[in-house]
Parts: C-alpha cells; sequence; structure tokens
C-alpha cells in the first residue's frame, strides 16, 4: 500500500527523527544470534542518553526495568546475512531502510526502546531468539510476571499477532547390520526414510486446511552409512514439526514415536503453541491506538514461533506481539523497512503504553 493511499495515518503522524536515527544505528551493528553485544551496547547507551538505568545481564540481554504496568520486549538477534544499510528515498517523498533486522526484528526493538523512555514502561531486548530463545527463557525465570506484555515481531503497524505454532525438534538415531546391498532386509538408512514418510502420512491434511491449524512436518539434516570400522550402517535424520494449539507438544511426540520400526528418537527443543483471547487488555488497547493513527485492526496467527510462545508458558498475564514490518521479508536477502510504519507504529505503542500507565496512577 502506498503512502498517498494511507493519508489519514500519515496527516496525524510526524516523521520520528529519533526513533529512524536510533534503528539505522542498531541496524548498522550487526548482530547475529550470538554476537549481539554491540547492538546491545548500542540499547544501553540509548537509555542512558535519556536518564534511564540500563545494563546486559549475563546472557547479553538488555534490561531496562521501570513501570512493569507493561514490558516491552523483543529480540536484538538477527539470521546471518549482509545486506548493505542504506536509506532510499522514492519519488513519493517516502524513505525505505535496508539492512539485515530492519524488519526482523529491530524494527519492533528500537520502536519499543522509543517508546519506552518516552512513557516510562519497562524494556528488554533480548538475544537468542533466532536460536534457542536463551534469552527469553533466561528474562522469566530472573524476574517476576508484569502485568501485560507486548512481544516485538513485524506484524505491520496496523496488525496484531494473537497466537503462534509450537515447535519440536528432534534426532532419529537407527543403526543396523552391514551387508550386500542386493539384501531384502532395510538398512538404517531405508529405515529413517521410510519412518519419515510414514510421519509425512500421518499428518497430511485437507488442502484447504489453514496452515496453522495443521502440524507440519520438516526434516532438516540427514547424514548416513558405513561405519569406520565397517561392520554397520547408521542412520541420523535431524526433524522438526510445528504444533497448532489444538494439539500439545506432547500430542505430536508420542505420534511421532508411535511410527517408529527401529531407530529412536531423542527431543531437543520443544516449544508449546500459544493462542491468546482478542478480548484481552493488550488486544483492546490495540485495536483503539491503531484506528487512532489511522489504521484498521488486524489480528493475525503465525505459522512458526516467538518468543511469546516462552512468556507465554511462564507468565500468566495478557499479552501480543506488535512491530512495523512485513513479515514476509523475515530472513530474507532483499529485507528493508518503510520508515513511515516505524513511525506509525512507534505511535500505536506510544498510545498502548499510555493507557496502562495510566490505568496504573488510577488505581
Amino acid at each position: 500500500m502506498s503512502d498517498a493511499a494511507e493519508a489519514p495515518a500519515d496527516s496525524q503522524v510526524p516523521v520520528d527523527q529519533e526513533a529512524r536515527d536510533l534503528l539505522e544505528r542498531v541496524v548498522a551493528t550487526p548482530s547475529p544470534s550470538g554476537e549481539e553485544g554491540a547492538a546491545a551496547a548500542e540499547l544501553v547507551e540509548f537509555f542512558e542518553s535519556h536518564g534511564r538505568e540500563a545494563w546486559t545481564d549475563a546472557v547479553g540481554n538488555v534490561r531496562a526495568p521501570a513501570d512493569d504496568s507493561l514490558l516491552l520486549t523483543s529480540h536484538v538477534d538477527t539470521v546471518p546475512g549482509d545486506i548493505p544499510v542504506r536509506v532510499e528515498e522514492h519519488d513519493d517523498g517516502s524513505d525505505v531502510l535496508w539492512g539485515r533486522g530492519s524488519v526482523d526484528a529491530k524494527g519492533p526493538l528500537c520502536a519499543m526502546a522509543v517508546v519506552a523512555v518516552r512513557t516510562g514502561v519497562s524494556f528488554a531486548g533480548v538475544v537468542g531468539e533466532e536460536v534457542d530463545s536463551r534469552g527469553a527463557h533466561h528474562l522469566v525465570a530472573e524476574r517476576d510476571a508484569p502485568d501485560a506484555v507486548v512481544n516485538g515481531e513485524p506484524s505491520g503497524w496496523d496488525g496484531i499477532t494473537l497466537g503462534y505454532r509450537g515447535l519440536t525438534a528432534g534426532r532419529y538415531v537407527h543403526t543396523s547390520e552391514s551387508g550386500h546391498t542386493s539384501r531384502e532386509e532395510a538398512n538404517a538408512i531405508q529405515s529413517a526414510i521410510r519412518w519419515w514418510a510414514r510421519v509425512e502420512d500421518r499428518y497430511e491434511t485437507d488442502e484447504y486446511e489453514p496452515v496453522f491449524e495443521q502440524v507440519t512436518t520438516k526434516p532438516v539434516a540427514m547424514d548416513g552409512g558405513l561405519t569406520e570400522d565397517g561392520l554397520s550402517v547408521e542412520a541420523t535424520m535431524d526433524v522438526q514439526l510445528r504444533v497448532p494449539p489444538a494439539l500439545t507438544v506432547d500430542d505430536v511426540q508420542e505420534t511421532v514415536v508411535s511410527e517408529l520400526a527401529g531407530g529412536t528418537v531423542n527431543w531437543y527443543d520443544e516449544v508449546p503453541p500459544v493462542m491468546v483471547s482478542p478480548r484481552t487488555e493488550v488486544a483492546r488497547a490495540f485495536r483503539v491506538a491503531i484506528r487512532d493513527v489511522g489504521g484498521d485492526p488486524r489480528l493475525l496467527r503465525k505459522t512458526g514461533t516467538s518468543d511469546m510462545n516462552v512468556f507465554a508458558g511462564a507468565w500468566d498475564c495478557p499479552m501480543a506481539t506488535y512491530g512495523p514490518g512485513d513479515s514476509d521479508l523475515d530472513h530474507a536477502p532483499n529485507e528493508h523497512l518503510p520508515l513511515r510504519d516505524l513511525d506509525r507504529a512507534v505511535a500505536v505503542l506510544e498510545r498502548v503504553a499510555s493507557d496502562f500507565t495510566e490505568d496504573e496512577n488510577d488505581d
């Protein structure tokens, strides 16, 4: 949608130069998972320059606690990829920032940092979301639940994400005796392939069923062959399955294991699915704020997994996920963010945060 088509929002939201400058600095500071330190330091400096106490904790999260009526949190890390950082000025007067993380999720992250210093709510920039959510796990272990949470991921400035599928990941391992390839008996490699085919058949769905409601299956690595002594054939396969809210991780793991005809599966990661009500205080505040800024709120469900899954599993409080950017550009080689969307997202988040701090003051 062009800026001209969004005139109602443009007329109400001025250019937010502070947010744009912070985002450009943070995007220009590479932070692939495991190397978030420099970008985290930029955020700490930003908070300190506004008189807010901030630090990095034991795992590298940026912590800036304050008014816990609302916690704004997003992730500092990105997937690998070098996209030259630049701002393109278009003929229609709009500016677009290119760079790894501009959408996933430094746009949401920097919008939240700016709103946190303006409204006095709590903030956390977490590490490792793209790998194992270690920052989010550390956060929920180290602090009490806030009154409400907004997790930062791209939803579009007028979108509110209320649901994510869960995830389970495991490694299949099987060994068989070596033998001539003319033998009828299946070797470990064949057993692995046949097992995974049975798993995929179990989760074959009607083509019209929404992906969000499906279990989707994905092999992510496979290795096999003769052992060094030549006496056995080994096979390993790393697999991931996405879990819809209608099922639990245990449900899916039990089904996968039931299809074994030899070998074992060792589960090494599991994240429960999450689906929150559109009637919570957080969802309501976003609907009001988006309309105030000139938008028509969209309620979203994502087929992937995010730190919101971790927070929902640990904290019994209202929450949602929000942030500027087109999620179709997550991890993409053409990742970019229209800066007018950043301006709008900051305006929306500021209204939401102010709503919660005002409610706290009324109490």
